[in-house]
């Protein structure tokens, strides 16, 4: 009996020596509901934040895959600095005007260099968490134009665009919508950026694409559009399911709380619509081209994926499905009209993907969102509200977009030189090869 109470002693020692060392559970500590709903929320924003930035890996191979050869590393050396660059000037300046304080509701100008607390914020989260997650946001809308300008973009001209549109256009957007701006005071829903991120990625994508021409070889003298079909649709899909997966950082780590109920019903919404998009795409590709296209149908599903981002909140399960299946068909008409129609060059599909499809998405809110939307029974405000933000959106987005594109092409130039296209932006721009030691087809004629 004696060696019992003894041993007894020592295990209960031992366990009281261990929870006095641990943080928060030590006596005198006592934790609080409060911060614990703190460390929850903090450890959640941050790993959808670390969800979002492995999405620049899926954009990289979605980039890499959809296009030749013979440009990968250039797409690679794009998408690291993009995001490495805009890190710095969003950290900088970019935050500031978007969150920063103002009185006009354009942009905020206060914070820059992050001199301030921006207490009126009302974080529920510290600050440094809160500009991770916003900054793996603005990368994402740089690295979209990446691709519609792919295989004939001088490297020093992209990475100006870079810092400019992580430095300004993208942040005032930001602001009029997520910073107290004059959209965000009208009630504009667009809860994780169809037209924040998306849509200001595609529209800069689409002036970028019209300023600088298609690539060698892509239409001939009678305005025929020809095929230049990527060189790796495996790493092409690869990129569609590590941004599928980093979606669900996108959009229920909008909440910026693993507390909040809503994260379940949000990442639902998240699925349905891109499942919806891709299967509809394969379903209309079919009817239309009698096969079922699979370059249109992995982007049926990210098209699927940008459309419910903005109302992935305000939207109910059917709703979600309805908005993935008509972004999946949308974004076969689109890549067709901005291909043979308007004879933009676009290799990956991104204006299209980003700019139609964040807009639709946007828009459709009006109708399909179950507190105010036209199809609820919440009249036509709502509706009207969401179709000027996009307007406006666009109106900043194309505006800036076009004087700086403008500029550049004035000054460095926007384009490499045709021989210097032909034979590839890995040799011409890095002097090296994505597949070195490899044997590559000889290009076609103009190719």
């Amino acid at each position: 009996m004696k060696t019992k109470s003894v041993n007894k002693g020592i295990i209960l020692t031992i366990m009281t020596a261990l929870l006095l060392a641990i943080p928060g559970v030590a006596l005198g500590a006592d934790p609080t509901v409060e911060s614990n709903a703190i460390a929850i929320d903090t450890i959640w924003t941050l790993i959808a934040g670390f969800l979002v930035f492995f999405m620049q890996a899926g954009f990289a191979m979605v980039e890499a895959g959809f296009t030749r050869a013979k440009n990968a590393g250039n797409i690679i050396m794009k998408n690291l600095m993009d995001f490495s660059i805009g890190s710095i000037i969003y950290w900088l300046f970019g935050f500031a005007i978007m969150f920063g304080i103002d009185k006009a509701g354009l942009f905020g100008t206060t914070g820059f260099g992050m001199s301030d607390t921006f207490e009126h914020l009302g974080l529920s989260i510290p600050l440094p968490a809160f500009l991770l997650f916003q900054t793996v946001f603005a990368a994402t809308a740089a690295t979209i134009v990446s691709g519609a300008m792919a295989e004939r973009t001088k490297f020093i001209s992209y990475m100006i665009y870079s810092f400019v549109i992580s430095a300004i256009i993208y942040p005032v957007v930001g602001h009029w919508i997520w910073g107290g701006g004059w959209l965000m005071e009208r009630g504009m829903i667009d809860f994780a950026g169809s037209t924040v991120v998306h849509s200001v990625g595609g529209w800069a994508a689409l002036i970028g694409a019209l300023l600088i021409g298609p690539r060698v070889g892509k239409y001939t003298k009678d305005g025929k559009s020809h095929a230049i079909p990527g060189h790796n649709i495996t790493l092409g899909a690869l990129g569609v399911f590590i941004l599928w997966f980093g979606w669900f950082g996108f959009n229920p780590g909008s909440t910026l709380s693993g507390t909040n109920p809503d994260i379940g019903k949000i990442a639902l919404n998240t699925n349905l619509a891109a499942a919806a998009g891709a299967a509809m795409t394969m379903i209309f590709t079919w009817l239309k081209y009698k096969k079922p296209d699979v370059s249109l149908t992995l982007n049926g599903a990210l098209a699927g994926l940008v459309a419910i981002t903005a109302g992935c909140l305000a939207v109910d399960p059917l709703g979600a499905a309805v908005i993935g299946a008509l972004a999946g068909i949308l974004i076969v008409l689109s890549v067709e009209f901005i291909d043979q129609v308007l004879k933009i060059d676009d290799p990956v599909g991104a204006i299209s993907v980003h700019g139609v499809c964040g807009c639709f998405g946007t828009i459709m809110v009006g109708a399909f969102a179950v507190d105010g939307g036209l199809l609820y029974g919440g009249g036509s405000a709502l509706l009207i509200t969401q179709l000027i933000g996009v307007a406006s959106v666009f109106a900043w987005t194309a505006v800036t977009s076009l004087i700086l594109f403008g500029i550049i092409k004035a000054t460095l130039g926007l384009r490499v030189s045709e021989e210097e296209e032909v034979m590839g932006l890995d040799i011409g721009e890095h002097g090296m090869e994505a597949y070195s030691g490899f044997e590559m087809k000889a290009p076609s004629v103009n190719l």
